[in-house]
């Protein structure tokens, strides 16, 4: 119950929890992650409602290999608590992950994961739901390390770059393409992120992107995430998610040079060598560390050597 899953996380798209025809949808594409949304995509007249058809969607739809979530509402809203029971409770045999927005602190971490320790006690449920937070707060972000480290039930943090610029005082047109700022605007941000994630051993994944028509500029935020250590990004429309998927994964040839790279340094090291060339590049223990990340991708996605490696 401790270990944390390896989930795939290359893309999580986003679907509203409220629109059964999107749900099943959504079900049936080849995509790593799905969230039910309870939150922005869902009316506040349509909330209630909308929770009830997301459990029958977790308890009749196939959804394969991808990784099932719901993002329940804001903490500071009367929603937040009576999303967790109903859906929990419902489908919590069918549910991966709880998606919380708007964490501020640890405590907000640790408030959820108290009720799901309860709620999985209650129902007898074998298996532990993780956790997934958005970080889209200034407030968030200063703090981040201490969220980061709230509970071993946490997987992932997400950058959400559309709150994070109301609570900064942003452009809000920075969220839609190039901002006019020097350089990339999230920055510091995704930056901060992302090792708070690698420190404690949580996905990092980049946020929306809200022109879903501008794949090209899509793909550039999502290689630039990726550069600094992300693992996947969100998608807010179906023809994101391709552009995603095919940019967090790695190639065959970098799976094979990983898995080349490997045993010539096994067998370096028992000839007592400490750097030897493979492909032309110099290996050391350093990158050994650098190509198990390829290694470890290429195992959630089931990638493999080719023959002869």
């Amino acid at each position: 119950m401790n270990e944390r899953p390896r989930r795939l996380r290359r893309c999580q798209l986003a679907v509203p929890g409220s629109n059964e025809r999107m749900i099943r949808k959504a079900a049936a594409m080849d995509v790593d992650h799905v969230f039910l949304d309870l939150e922005d995509a869902v009316a506040p007249t349509a909330k209630v409602a909308a929770r009830g058809q997301i459990v029958e969607a977790l308890n009749s739809f196939d959804f394969g290999d991808t990784v099932r979530c719901v993002r329940i509402n804001d903490l500071d809203t009367h929603f937040a608590y009576e999303d967790i029971i109903e859906v929990v409770e419902g489908a919590g045999k069918n549910l991966d992950t709880i998606l919380v927005p708007k964490v501020r602190s640890a405590s907000d971490v640790l408030f959820v994961d108290r009720l799901l320790t309860q709620i999985e006690t209650k129902k007898g449920y074998r298996r532990r739901i993780g956790v997934e937070v958005l970080i889209e707060e200034a407030e968030a972000v200063m703090r981040v390390e201490e969220i980061a480290a709230a509970s071993p039930r946490l997987e992932a943090l997400i950058f959400g770059m559309g709150d994070y610029s109301a609570s900064q005082g942003i452009d809000p047109n920075a969220i839609a393409g190039d901002s006019g700022y020097p350089g990339d605007i999230w920055h510091y941000a995704r930056y901060k992120i992302i090792v708070a994630a690698r420190t404690f051993g949580l996905d990092a994944v980049d946020g929306p992107f809200v022109n879903f028509q501008d794949g090209e500029w899509y793909r550039t935020e999502c290689v630039r995430a990726k550069k600094l250590g992300a693992v996947g990004k969100w998608a807010i429309h179906p023809s994101q998610v391709t552009i995603a998927q095919s940019v967090f994964s790695v190639s065959q040839d970098e799976v094979d040079r990983a898995y080349r790279a490997i045993a010539a340094y096994a067998d370096a090291q028992a000839k007592g060598l400490g750097a030897i060339q493979v492909d032309g590049k110099m290996v050391d223990v350093a990158t050994i560390r650098l190509v198990r990340h390829v290694i470890n991708q290429a195992e959630r996605i089931g990638m493999k050597p080719s023959e002869g490696i």
